[in-house]
């Protein structure tokens, strides 16, 4: 006997397959309510993909205080982390990540595995953006161990801070290789954000090898990922990569196209920096 589906259990697939899965874009006037402090972390990680972030920070602020659950108190704390960064403030970013890692010893399984995986990677991309990258880099370590317990997702996101981390060395091959990883695990995930995310890297890393070209017309297919799923920031970033790397009438075009991504950005509550993450 098939039981229905309750509107609840519907409103969390819908979270889920905007948060993680093959529909990110969905209109925020779309999203179902939450349910409860699981669900409305789905909306809030969907609503910071889309770029709407005082709507998203809205969301994050309720979840921190009506979860109980450790685990998912810790990646609340670590999705409040990656907004900031987002926004190009790695150090407030780091309060809240340290925050995360703090509040994920208390999990078990593994939801710790994935909580604390979450959170040193934003710890590490925190001190890459304030230029520790020793520090970075002992942080990266600590997520190794703990990524055959965590989702898949957490070993994108791994390869991402090492990919950035790399760039930041000077190691352009090395983080081609790293983006390149991200790229194949992200492709058997259904996040499209992850896909896109990766893809982007792997435009920056080709442009740090010095084929500019490549990484223009690598530039323009994320781009249009980017504007077909609705992840604006990302869009942004890709903006900002391509007003670098193409064409000086195409470059121009790409800058006015981020000013513009920018002035979205900032009207749905986000200060996005010139050079942030």
């Amino acid at each position: 006997m098939q039981t229905k589906a309750s509107p609840a259990d519907i409103g969390s697939e819908i979270l889920v397959s905007t948060a993680f899965g093959p529909n990110p874009g969905l209109a925020a006037t779309e999203l179902p309510e939450p349910a409860d402090p699981l669900s409305r972390w789905y909306r809030a990680v969907t609503l910071g993909g889309q770029g709407r972030y005082a709507a998203a920070r809205a969301d994050l602020l309720v979840s921190a205080r009506t979860a109980t659950d450790p685990g998912l108190r810790s990646l609340v704390e670590s999705t409040r982390g990656s907004l900031l960064r987002q926004l190009g403030d790695h150090a407030a970013a780091a309060a809240f990540d340290g925050r995360a890692a703090a509040i994920a010893l208390g999990a078990r399984g593994a939801a710790r595995a994935e909580a604390l995986a979450d959170a040193y990677t934003g710890l590490a991309a925190d001190a890459l953006g304030t230029g520790r990258l020793g520090l970075a880099h002992r942080l990266l370590g600590r997520v190794r161990p703990l990524l055959a317990d965590a989702p898949p997702r957490a070993e994108v996101r791994w390869h991402w801070v090492r990919a950035e981390t790399a760039l930041a060395c000077g190691e352009a091959g090395r983080a081609l290789r790293e983006a390149v990883a991200a790229v194949d695990l992200a492709a058997a995930l259904p996040s499209v954000r992850h896909q896109v995310k990766s893809a982007l890297l792997v435009a920056a890393a080709t442009a740090a090898t010095g084929d500019l070209a490549e990484s223009a017309e690598l530039a323009g297919r994320v781009d249009a990922r980017c504007r077909d799923n609705g992840l604006l920031p990302l869009r942004w970033a890709t903006a900002m990569l391509r007003s670098g790397v193409a064409a000086p009438a195409h470059a121009r075009a790409a800058a006015g196209e981020a000013a513009d991504h920018g002035a979205v950005l900032r009207a749905w509550g986000g200060d996005i920096a010139p050079l942030g993450a």
